[in-house]
């Protein structure tokens, strides 16, 4: 702050170097949608291992693909995960009413719910308090609230304490019941718990719940959570509904990896994906096909045909970390991990037709296994000639944009003129050259590599006037070296003069 001298002597002064560090986002948080047993249904849940997804949602079911996918992405590299979970209408939630006075309801829809019990036990220090226990099918205590009452005016009211603090139940006191319930001798099971009817992919019923139209949309809970950066619905491969959620993705700057149908063969695509998903929202989606071999663990490890965006998506993820999001997730560092092939073996010739319209080939080389073999968004196909063919530009492009979105809100309401714009130019500039460094650009020089523009040739009288200040942020971007071309020659024998 400003010094106000008042005696003779030496004042010390610490002045703003205008430095704010600006820290890139991640770039490979997924967002898997698909119907699973259990799980909650009203938000966007966030996992950070396998174990958290089989905690949250019960692991694998056979009757889904959505834990398949999930188990496949975090096998191959991926760190972080919000999961939505699709349910039924029919799908109802197990319950039971303790001696008329409390009503005990599973958190969330499904059978899961019918394999718990709810003990109650009174105070032995106060009658008017008493223990709740949630146990399993084995007998096992897995949750305790210890001097719950039914006054709402206490701190601990049976309320309020549960329905915050249980990961399995809710409560509710029936008819303002004030006395508690009376001790169970054995446990009291919840009862009435449905799965429902099981959505899977590409049938009305799933699809109608990913209805963009529709505000209720589960979808809408990934706007209540601050990041996401790669979108997965595992097995949906219905053009018109692909071809939404790439605008979806596009407005929030997130990557969509579409998944082929199981049934497509080489036929099916030798003229590229559907028209539906080549329009300008592909730059933000990327197609791979076929679908993949891997063990399933309920069926006693025996091979199975899974969709390809679990697998890809956890290698996006171990790419982003081990080299950076401007490297090609694809290539002979680019190999799956716990799978045993593909479920359609690809020739050259096969590639060689589908690659340049835009379908990423899933192949399977020896010694280097099941690997990426393609990196073009949907936007790829050789005659649209897009800027963002290579799904590494773009994402390059998303990541930048993210993190100048977030790291410039100070800007807002500062005095917009050349102090403001120098300290733009500085951050901006340090945040790019850190890039340069790191090898995410062309160019031997930050010169050639990038550039930051904030003054008053972008910024004009007329944008001051209306509280605009402009940056423009420019870089050369890394492009895969897709096609390696080695000439040979025969060197004739030198003629000794």
């Amino acid at each position: 702050m400003p010094v106000n001298p008042t005696y003779p002597g030496v004042y010390i002064e610490e002045i703003p170097s205008g430095v704010r560090t600006i820290t890139g986002v991640a770039t490979s948080i997924a967002a898997f949608v698909g119907w699973s047993a259990k799980g909650p249904t009203d938000r966007a849940q966030r996992v950070l291992s396998w174990a958290d997804f089989d905690r949250y949602f019960g692991g694998l079911d056979a009757r889904s693909v959505l834990g398949y996918s999930v188990y496949h992405f975090f096998a191959n590299g991926g760190t972080q995960a919000y999961i939505i979970r699709l349910a039924g209408d029919d799908a109802t939630a197990g319950t039971v009413t303790l001696s008329s006075a409390l009503a005990v309801t599973a958190k969330n829809p499904g059978a899961w719910a019918n394999a718990y019990s709810i003990g109650i036990k009174a105070s032995t220090f106060d009658p008017a308090k008493f223990q709740l226990t949630v146990v399993n099918s084995a007998g096992v205590k897995v949750e305790g609230f210890e001097n719950l009452s039914m006054d709402i005016n206490n701190a601990r009211f049976v309320e309020t304490v549960i329905n915050n603090e249980s990961l399995l139940v809710n409560a509710a006191v029936v008819g303002g019941a004030t006395t508690p319930p009376a001790d169970t001798t054995t446990p009291e099971p919840l009862t009435g718990g449905d799965d429902g009817t099981v959505l899977n992919p590409n049938d009305p019923a799933f699809e109608t719940l990913l209805d963009l139209s529709d505000a209720n949309s589960p979808l809408y809970h990934l706007d209540r959570i601050d990041l996401f950066n790669l979108f997965c619905i595992p097995g949906e491969s219905t053009a018109a509904v692909l071809s939404a959620l790439e605008g979806f993705c596009r407005e929030r700057r997130a990557f969509l990896i579409a998944d082929c149908d199981q049934d497509d063969d080489f036929s099916d695509l030798d003229d590229g994906p559907d028209g539906a998903l080549t329009g300008d929202d592909g730059i933000n989606a990327a197609f791979y096909f076929p679908w993949i071999n891997a063990p399933n663990p309920l069926k006693e490890n025996r091979p199975e045909a899974y969709p390809p965006s679990g697998f890809v998506a956890g290698l996006y993820a171990r790419t982003d970390t081990n080299r950076g999001v401007w490297k090609a997730p694809a290539g002979t560092e680019a190999s799956l991990r716990g799978v045993t092939g593909v479920s359609i073996p690809l020739t050259d010739g096969e590639n060689g037709v589908l690659n340049p319209l835009a379908v990423n080939c899933i192949r399977t080389f020896p010694v280097y296994g099941t690997i990426l073999w393609g990196a073009r968004t949907l936007r790829g196909n050789n005659e649209l000639g897009s800027e963002w063919k290579y799904i590494p530009v773009r994402r390059l492009a998303l990541f930048i944009e993210e993190t100048l979105f977030r790291a410039l809100k100070w800007v807002v309401f500062e005095p917009n003129d050349e102090p403001l714009w120098a300290q733009v130019r500085l951050n901006v500039g340090a945040f790019m050259h850190n890039l340069f460094r790191q090898g995410a650009f062309q160019g031997a020089t930050p010169r050639d590599a990038y550039f930051v523009k904030c003054d008053k040739e972008t910024t004009t009288q007329n944008d001051i006037n209306q509280g605009i200040v402009n940056i423009v942020v420019g870089f050369a971007p890394l492009k895969p070296a897709e096609f390696v071309i080695i000439k040979l020659q025969q060197m004739a024998g030198q003629i000794e003069v």
